[in-house]
């Protein structure tokens, strides 16, 4: 018999999986099993903060840009993400595109001009990556990398940018074939530098031929399951950037079908093991539990979406039990911290005062004085 569950019992079992419940300053920082998935650093200390809703022990920002242990490196949906060093080069193989078909989804409109001068998908990201590792036998600055591959790139790998009124790589070849080149992005950089991971292993520069080769707690298709299901194959590929058809090529054999709200979708574990107590969180704007492409699951009330999830910049979320109850943003005035809350509803008195704590605790994470949340 098919197992049944709701909307509550799904995003508590996905707060408990990514371990959002974990009491503070408890965990050392290569431990949460989100960096399994990797950790997306996009905004303002958005991976350390992530890492530390999760009960990691971490000073600030540049502790975690200064540790040994994590890198950082553009992977799923050429957005940086942290990993755990060591498995980088496992990372690579996980997150190379499953078929032809696959790469030339990932890479978007850059995939056009390639197919009509006869290159694939595969082909180009080996040929970006040959280049780029060559390029960058010493650490270098993105626009300096990019300008170098400009000279030595055929015409169907370029475009103009309009904003710079120059010729540069499609942006999205260029994110994805640096990870296949064994390089990574140095923490704490902007404009980004890039620069080869030590100890690389010496094998062919480009995406591997067999992503589920990688050990299986990095397989994207079975952490999306782990992390953001119950989940169907459509979900998937959209976080993915892939074809469903590729993503159901490689459905977890071991996953199990269970019916959500009269949605027919699947997971690895049917019983949904889910957080217990009402934990209040303020997410980043690009924090996991809000990756999740059934939005309409997470936040019920559509109206809300286009606050949550603007095209440009995004909000932070605030999270109350398995409820997403309003949005919050950072201001900063000198060594002044403060947050707005725009709350979508009646806030208990004691959410109120936990979202004041953790407000206090951002502040001290950025090193700057609580000056109260607006």
């Amino acid at each position: 018999m098919t197992a049944t569950a709701h909307r509550g019992d799904v995003i508590g079992f996905r707060v408990h999986a990514q371990q959002l419940d974990q009491p503070a300053d408890s965990r050392p920082l290569a431990e949460p099993s989100i960096l399994d998935f990797g950790v997306q650093d996009s905004g303002s200390d958005a991976a350390s903060w992530a890492l530390r809703n999760r009960g990691v022990r971490l000073s600030g920002p540049t502790a975690l840009q200064q540790s040994p242990d994590l890198a950082l490196a553009w992977s799923l949906r050429g957005a940086p993400h942290y990993y755990r060093r060591a498995e980088l080069a496992d990372v690579q193989v996980a997150t190379s595109p499953y078929s032809e078909a696959d790469a030339g989804k990932r890479i978007f409109d850059a995939n056009r001009p390639l197919q009509a001068a006869g290159i694939g998908a595969r082909q180009a990201l080996t040929e970006i990556a040959v280049q780029m590792r060559e390029l960058a036998a010493r650490p270098i600055v993105k626009g300096d990398l990019s300008g170098a591959l400009a000279q030595r790139m055929a015409e169907p790998y370029l475009r103009l940018c309009r904003p710079c009124q120059a010729t540069h790589l499609y942006e999205q070849p260029f994110r994805y074939a640096a990870l296949h080149a064994g390089l990574e992005l140095e923490p704490g950089t902007s404009p980004p530098v890039l620069r080869r991971i030590p100890h690389w292993p010496d094998r062919p520069v480009g995406p591997a031929e067999d992503p589920l080769s990688a050990p299986a707690h990095l397989h994207p298709i079975r952490n999306y399951l782990r992390f953001l299901g119950p989940a169907a194959p459509a979900e998937v590929a959209a976080f993915l950037d892939a074809p469903v058809v590729e993503v159901k090529k490689r459905w977890p054999s071991d996953a199990v079908e269970i019916v959500v709200d009269g949605e027919r979708l699947w997971t690895l574990d049917a019983d949904l093991p889910g957080t217990s107590g009402s934990l209040v969180r303020l997410l980043s704007p690009f924090d996991l539990l809000l990756q999740g492409r059934d939005r309409h699951r997470l936040v019920p009330d559509q109206a809300r979406h286009k606050q949550l999830w603007p095209a440009l910049g995004r909000p932070g979320a605030v999270l109350v039990g398995t409820d997403i109850v309003g949005v919050w943003r950072p201001k900063a005035a000198g060594k002044k911290f403060s947050v707005r809350l725009e709350p979508w509803l009646t806030l208990a008195a004691a959410a109120r005062g936990e979202i004041e704590e953790q407000a206090a605790r951002l502040a001290a994470h950025r090193g700057l004085t609580f000056s109260g949340v607006t």
